[in-house]
């Protein structure tokens, strides 16, 4: 079978990473699977609740994740239109069809009489739904409120007795009693389509094989199997993965952090990280493998792996893979990507000279091993670009004060001057000496008095690796200026 998955986000806001999830479940089965596909289409039928630019942004998220469609806006295909508000004459078709069948109704119950129906249902602690009062209604009656010009939505006609067996690839057969569902409404008074009909009719339309998406629509499916078995279509795979959680057992929120896609790309989280991590969220490969490239998740995917108990979003397992992913990265592309940080704090000009951007360089490659987030670089290499840096205080206290920092400073200096070459094992010699000079049994407390005087801090990458980045003339005159500013009292 010649595998079709679609995503089909309606686009009222940014997409999180809840349905990105499912999103990227779709991509890598089709990826998986030879012949393929993944379509993406955008339910735009509710423009009461269409956010400005959350197309663009729904877009914009499966690029920067490397999700590419091979079917839907800008790309087209053989299915389209791809946008659910050019195919409303598709759905004129269609519903003419369930309504010559009986298979659903005209009701022209006003808000008011529902809204009572409701409010007297809770009050009598029943299920809440509609009582199917116009269900029996004559063509005569119907034809006649038609034509008086009153307005009317179309609800289908679901059994009232038996069960709905609703077939789930990771759940098996889940039951539904049919004296418990209500009739949905499928076309709304204003004459556009709800997504429990548009999407079921884009789908068979579309020759989709595999429903994937998240538990929380179970509850409508047996609405929908009643929806493809009242047109005499062939059902797809239905395939519930589990929903995401925060760390709290709770429903993922932004009370948890970040959970816009384009948030991460904002907060400095590199695209394979995030899909990387995504993946793991609510599947397994099989084995302990947690860091795998994309040729390797599409490799390994396959439905059995997705997992129903909930998944847990975790920022930090996150933030972790993701600096595994930034240590990964080529020197050159890690200098790229940071570099825009540096500019926006004023560390480096936007424009640089060729001697500027060796430095950053440099730089740079000191800390790609120590940092999680892009953003991150920022005050991780301020001190290298500042030279008002400031001085930690307990750091000053614990080495400078109790060891006589001036006169460490002084030996160093003088170590340090002597140089004829500047490099690692240059400066280490000078320290020994210096410590030496000092008469002290270890050279911890040079190298700790070197390391305030240089960057203000108590740590940081090695002491003779930054020192070899700063330059002879920077490292020099850093000691000069601590030596003055920490000798005031």
């Amino acid at each position: 079978m010649s595998v079709r998955v679609r995503y089909a986000p309606s686009p009222t806001g940014s997409p999180h990473v809840g349905n990105i999830r499912t999103a990227l479940f779709d991509w890598l089965l089709a990826r998986h699977t030879p012949g393929g596909k993944f379509i993406l289409r955008i339910e735009d039928t509710d423009r009461a609740r269409e956010a400005p630019g959350a197309r663009e942004e729904i877009m914009e998220s499966l690029r920067w994740l490397g999700l590419d469609w091979d079917e839907g806006p800008g790309v087209g295909g053989p299915f389209g239109p791809y946008l659910q508000s050019e195919r409303l004459d598709i759905y004129r078709e269609q519903i003419a069809v369930l309504l010559a069948k009986g298979a659903a109704y005209k009701c022209f119950c006003t808000p008011e009489r529902l809204a009572a129906l409701r409010e007297a249902q809770e009050k009598n602690k029943q299920p809440t739904m509609y009582d199917r009062a116009c269900r029996k209604l004559s063509d005569e009656e119907v034809r006649r409120r038609e034509s008086a010009g009153e307005p009317y939505v179309i609800r289908q006609a679901l059994p009232s007795e038996g069960k709905t067996v609703v077939q789930d690839y990771l759940r098996g057969p889940i039951e539904f009693e049919n004296a418990l569902l209500d009739d949905p409404v499928l076309i709304k008074s204003d004459g556009m389509p709800t997504y429990h009909f548009a999407a079921m009719v884009d789908d068979h339309l579309m020759e989709i094989t595999h429903v994937i998406r998240a538990e929380e629509w179970i509850s409508s499916s047996p609405k929908h199997a009643q929806l493809y078995m009242a047109f005499g279509w062939e059902q797809p795979i239905w395939v519930h993965p589990s929903i995401i959680l925060g760390p709290d057992k709770k429903r993922l929120s932004k009370r948890h952090g970040a959970t816009g896609v384009l948030d991460f790309r904002s907060e400095g989280y590199l695209p394979d990280a995030l899909v990387n991590f995504l993946a793991l969220c609510g599947w397994a490969p099989g084995d302990d493998r947690e860091v795998m490239t994309r040729d390797e998740l599409i490799e390994a995917f396959s439905l059995d792996g997705v997992q129903t108990s909930p998944a847990i979003f975790d920022h930090e397992k996150l933030r972790w893979m993701n600096g595994v992913y930034i240590r990964q990265l080529a020197p050159e592309r890690f200098v790229e990507l940071c570099r825009p940080y540096l500019v926006e704090a004023k560390l480096v000009p936007e424009a640089a000279d060729d001697a500027n951007v060796e430095y950053v360089r440099s730089v740079l490659a000191l800390e790609q091993e120590r940092i999680r987030t892009l953003p991150e670089i920022t005050d991780a290499v301020s001190f290298f670009f500042r030279d008002d840096y400031p001085f930690d205080e307990k750091g000053v206290e614990k080495w400078f004060r109790k060891h006589d920092g001036l006169a460490v400073l002084a030996a160093a200096e003088s170590r340090l001057r002597a140089l004829d070459t500047w490099t690692h094992d240059d400066m280490e010699a000078a320290v020994e000496r210096a410590t030496a000079d000092l008469d002290l049994e270890k050279r911890a407390p040079v190298i700790h008095v070197l390391r305030i005087a240089l960057t203000g801090r108590t740590a940081g990458p090695g002491l003779f690796e930054l020192m070899e980045a700063m330059g002879r003339d920077r490292v020099l005159s850093r000691i000069e200026r601590a030596s003055t500013v920490l000798a005031a009292p």
